[in-house]
């Protein structure tokens, strides 16, 4: 058996995987970050004298904690109306597109947002699949299914994530039309924020508990929440940011970050926005890159 010096070592060597797989898996930092801890916990008191592919090990065991934290959260969640927006991962929004891809984590904010409709064994499968590479036979035993269930519910997760196409890939155009957006808003001009809308376009706003929450969809009621958003806040310094290898925006107010501000940009136009300004999770996030 192996020292717990040396297993702690061998453990760091994935943390990051794991940390990756987790965050996929919940789209909280916090939750990805216990569920790593306590896949730490329990390789410390296992006999991994007969384990011959550590990271596997460990990814199905950080995998079966996040399918409990999952279904603890679904039934949380189907208990109340909460608007919820998954956890931002930002980072400094870098002029050299190849390092600002190199900062960018794979999985955007929207995505995150799609994964959270999916059934906690859906988005499993299809995490654990299509992004890791696992096995479906690994897989079915982790969700406690046949690998045929398992591509079933792979497939399942893969045909409501391509539902949605994909968002603009160059930042430059994100930029300047997140630019316009911003200046039309700041302005309060009407038409102007509706021509940078996409008619079907939806926002969510996660204020956390006790806080003002919203979910509005179309041009026309995005447009009013985004004039009347600027007009009550137009102390509010706006820093440009990378969220989630997207465009983004923080907003700071008196030195203090108070949001993200997330949108997704499709054909010239913003599709969706997505905002968190819970205070809690604002003030857990690592912003010191960015402000």
């Amino acid at each position: 058996m192996q020292t717990q010096e040396k297993l702690a070592e061998e453990f760091e060597e994935h943390r990051g995987h794991l940390r990756g797989v987790a965050y996929r898996m919940l789209g909280s930092m916090t939750e990805a970050d216990d569920a790593v801890q306590d896949a730490w916990l329990r390789l410390a008191r296992s006999d991994t004298s007969e384990v011959r592919n550590l990271r596997g090990w460990l990814t199905t065991v950080v995998s079966r904690i996040c399918l409990d934290l999952l279904r603890s959260r679904k039934s949380r969640r189907e208990e109340s109306l909460d608007v919820h927006v998954p956890d931002p991962i930002v980072t400094r929004l870098d002029v050299d597109p190849e390092a600002s891809a190199e900062q960018a984590d794979a999985v955007t904010l929207a995505l995150l947002v799609v994964l959270d409709a999916l059934s906690p064994r859906e988005r499993m499968a299809f995490v654990l699949h299509d992004m890791f590479g696992v096995p479906f036979e690994e897989i079915g035993q982790i969700v406690g299914s046949t690998p045929g269930a398992a591509t079933q519910l792979a497939s399942r997760a893969r045909r409501r994530v391509r539902a949605t196409p994909p968002p603009a890939a160059d930042l430059a155009t994100q930029r300047r039309v997140l630019e316009a957006f911003t200046s039309a808003a700041q302005e309060g001009d009407f038409e102007a924020l509706i021509r940078v809308l996409d008619p079907d376009v939806t926002l969510r706003a996660d204020a956390g508990p006790g806080g003002r929450s919203a979910y509005v969809r179309g041009a026309a009621a995005v447009a009013a929440n985004a004039s009347a958003f600027r007009r009550s806040d137009h102390e509010q310094l706006q820093v440009w940011a990378l969220v989630n290898g997207a465009v983004g925006l923080v907003g700071v107010k008196d030195g203090v970050p108070v949001s993200v501000f997330s949108p997704v940009i499709r054909d010239g136009r913003i599709v969706e926005i997505n905002i968190v300004a819970d205070p809690q999770r604002i003030a857990a996030l690592d912003l010191s890159e960015v402000l």
